[in-house]
Parts: structure tokens; C-alpha cells; sequence
């Protein structure tokens, strides 16, 4: 449970990881937040576990997580710390890690982090404020994705700004405003409660609404934190993710500014990217679902562009991790640059067919030790070949295993999910509501 002892013990576990003081002065931490009411006494409990081994912290007070990492990199600071719960409930919170490069830690990192958090003592009673260094890193980081673009570069503009009353309030808005567009807020008015609730990506319905109610060029959605972002094109119709990484690899390939030549993604994503990006000339390179392992194989091949079919879409050329304005950013200057309406662009990007299942289970014996499942899935794969693909796996929090598959042709995707769910049924114990 995260509570106020618990960050203090984490904040006490980031001081012995990275050294406390120095030779050359005092350790630097960077801490944000989102809109959340729990927010700040977490954010006061981290920086006294912090304080408690010479770690200055520089306070940076709501800011979108990208900031934080942006500001890591500004500082030349140890650690930052993003103390938001992202796309969850006001009533939920966690936390987010950024090395000095400004990446989130690996799982070894965080291990270890666990272990130290385990031999520390608690706080008790903390009788005063802890000591902290207000830094303005939300203006800096502002002003930072202003530069991308000219000032009244969108002027003429409509663009609808859904904020999730969280961490983009000020942000996004501001930046927007110095780029001339004509702007109509949704969630911009957080009271520490009202984080996600009814609006942001989780709802992209109420933004599709108000682009079409107001005529808008483009509608924009962010989550809690500003990490990632759904898109709404002029017609008021949302992009797929896929459709949008797709768009913007080819984009860049066409500019010959993707590295490598290469787009990152996760193995969740439709194979329609795939054959958009070969088409173009590229390639497609997968890895496991979640956007610290695409920036760990992005940086491993030596790309520059790569997200997940969620929102989270890397430019690391600007940041080294998702960030969902700047993901804007790109995607307005290839609008611009095509001189063509969104809703004419995403075109360029077709899907394959796809169908997902999740059937509720009793237990998760490995797959390869169920002989009839993984016959199943291989004749599966054998018989699409490069023409689809099957994903079966179990869900990492749910008592659930979830089916996807993916073809050229609808019919061929029914055929095959359901042969697959009726072996899965006879093998393994489904409980049916």
C-alpha cells in the first residue's frame, strides 16, 4: 500500500541507492506530481526520506510526468520521481522512476530499490517540513515544447483539449495558446478528486463529441500524468493507436529522419503498422508490452521512434520517454507539412481484421506444458504465416488468459479464435458467469 511511510522508506531507499552526498556536493532528486489530493503529503514524505541521506530535492511541483524526466536531464539530477497514478482513479496513487538519462530504472534497478525500501526504518512522526527547493520545471519544460514550433503556427486553428483535470492543466494549454489555435477545454479544472473521472483517455468519447460540436481540427486527450494521449481527427473520429504510430513512422521515413530505419512497438500492436512502414521502406521491431521496453529496445537497435498502440509514443531524439504533448507536436507538423486534413491522412494507415477474447480461468499452468493449447496455436501460426498473427497470454493481474488474433481477412480471424477458445475450454478450467 502506498502510504506516507512507504514513500518515506522509498525516499530513504533512493538516498542509499544513489549515494546520499557526494564528493562534488549534494545528490539531486527531482520530484513532480500530478493533480491528486494525496499528492503533496506523498511528495513531503518522499523528500524527508531523501533529505534524511544529503539528497537535495528539487520540488517541481504538478507538472506532466515527461517533465520530470526533461528536468533529470536539465538538473544533471540523480533520480526523479513522479508520484502519479497515471490513467487510474483519484483515489489510487504510485509512483514513477527516472534515471540521471532521464529513463525509467529497469527491472534490476527496481529490484534492488526493493529490497533496500524493505531494511528501512519508517518515519513516525515527522514534526516539520522537509527540505525542499521549489523549481519551476513546468515553465521550463513549456517552454521547451513551445520551441518546436513557431509561434502562430496554427492560427486558424480549432483544436479541443481534453486535460483529465490532471497533471497537463497548465501545460498543454499553455503551449497550444503560443502556437495561435483557437482552444476549447475539457478537464481543466482540478480539485484534487476529479482526476479521470468521466474524461481523458479513458473517455475519448467525450472529446470525439466536442470536436464534432465545435468544428474542430484535431481533438487531443491526455491521461493523468500527460505520458501518452488518444488523438480525434476532424470528423470527430478517434485513431487507433497503431494508425497514429503508423502515420508518423511513415512521416518520418518519408523526411529520412527515422533511424535505423526502424519503428519500436510491442507485440500488442496490429501487423497493419507492420506493412505500412515496409511499404514505406522501413521496418517494424517488436518487444514485450510497455513503453520502458520499447524505449530498451529502442535505444538497444539505435531508433529514434516507437511507442504502443495505448498512446505511449517515444521521440527520443527530444525526450527519452513517452510524452504525450510532444507526440502532438509531430503529429501537427506532419499534418501541416501534408497539407492535407487528418481525416484524409490516416488513410495511409489500413488494420488488419482483429478479434480479442478474455476468458475468466481457475489457474495459469505455463502454456507449454498444455499440449493441446500450444498444438492449437501452432497450427494457427502456421496456417497465417506472415499474413496474421495469435497472441495468447495471461493477463499479469487478472485471473484471465486473453486471445488475439489478427488476419488479412475477417472471416479467417473468426475461424481462428474460435477454434482456439474451444480448445482452450476443454483443457483448461473456464469459468463461465
Amino acid at each position: 500500500m502506498l502510504n506516507t511511510d512507504t514513500a518515506f522508506r522509498l525516499g530513504s531507499a533512493l538516498g542509499v541507492y544513489f549515494g546520499g552526498a557526494g564528493k562534488e556536493g549534494p545528490i539531486q532528486a527531482v520530484i513532480g506530481r500530478d493533480t491528486r489530493e494525496s499528492g503533496p503529503a506523498l511528495c513531503s514524505a518522499l523528500a524527508h526520506g531523501l533529505n534524511a541521506h544529503g539528497v537535495y530535492v528539487r520540488d517541481a511541483g504538478i507538472v506532466p510526468t515527461p517533465a520530470v524526466a526533461y528536468s533529470v536531464l536539465q538538473q544533471k539530477a540523480a533520480v526523479g520521481i513522479a508520484v502519479t497514478a497515471s490513467h487510474n482513479p483519484a483515489g489510487d496513487n504510485g509512483i514513477k522512476l527516472f534515471g540521471a538519462d532521464g529513463c525509467k530504472l529497469d527491472e534490476s534497478q527496481e529490484l534492488k530499490l526493493e529490497t533496500l525500501l524493505e531494511s528501512q526504518e519508517g518515519c513516525g512522526e515527522v514534526p516539520e517540513a522537509a527540505k525542499v527547493y521549489p523549481f519551476d520545471a513546468a515553465a521550463r519544460y513549456v517552454n521547451y515544447i513551445r520551441s518546436l514550433m513557431s509561434q502562430n503556427c496554427m492560427e486558424g486553428w480549432k483544436v479541443v483539449l481534453d486535460l483529465a483535470n490532471g497533471a497537463t492543466s497548465v501545460a498543454t494549454p499553455a503551449a497550444f495558446r503560443r502556437w495561435g489555435a483557437e482552444l476549447h477545454l475539457l478537464g481543466d479544472q482540478p480539485d484534487g478528486r476529479n482526476i479521470n473521472e468521466g474524461l481523458g483517455s479513458e473517455h475519448p468519447e467525450v472529446l470525439a463529441a466536442k470536436v464534432r460540436e465545435v468544428g474542430a481540427n484535431l481533438g487531443v486527450a491526455h491521461d493523468g500524468d500527460g505520458d501518452r494521449l488518444v488523438v480525434c481527427d476532424d470528423r470527430g473520429e478517434l485513431l487507433e493507436g497503431e494508425v497514429l504510430l503508423g502515420l508518423l513512422g511513415v512521416h518520418a521515413l518519408s523526411c529520412g529522419t527515422l533511424k535505423k530505419k526502424t519503428l519500436v512497438t510491442t507485440v500488442h500492436s496490429n501487423m497493419g503498422l507492420d506493412r505500412a512502414i515496409r511499404e514505406a521502406g522501413g521496418r517494424v521491431e517488436r518487444t514485450a508490452v510497455g513503453d520502458r521496453n520499447v524505449a530498451a529496445r529502442m535505444r538497444a537497435v539505435g531508433a529514434n521512434l516507437g511507442g504502443e498502440s495505448s498512446g505511449h509514443i517515444i521521440f527520443s531524439d527530444f525526450l527519452p520517454t513517452g510524452d504525450g504533448l510532444l507526440a502532438v507536436v509531430k503529429l501537427i507538423e506532419m499534418v501541416c507539412r501534408l497539407g492535407q486534413p487528418l481525416s484524409q491522412i490516416r488513410r495511409r494507415i489500413r488494420l488488419f481484421p482483429q478479434q480479442t477474447r478474455a476468458l475468466p480461468i481457475c489457474e495459469k499452468p505455463p502454456l507449454h506444458e498444455l499440449p493441446a493449447v500450444s498444438s492449437a496455436i501452432g497450427a494457427a501460426e502456421s496456417a497465417l504465416g506472415d499474413r496474421g498473427r495469435v497472441l495468447v497470454r495471461y493477463s499479469g493481474t487478472e485471473p484471465i488468459l486473453r486471445l488475439l488474433v489478427e488476419a488479412r481477412e475477417a472471416s479467417e480471424v473468426r475461424r481462428h479464435i474460435d477454434k482456439l477458445e474451444a480448445v482452450i475450454r476443454g483443457e483448461l478450467g473456464i469459468i463461465d458467469s
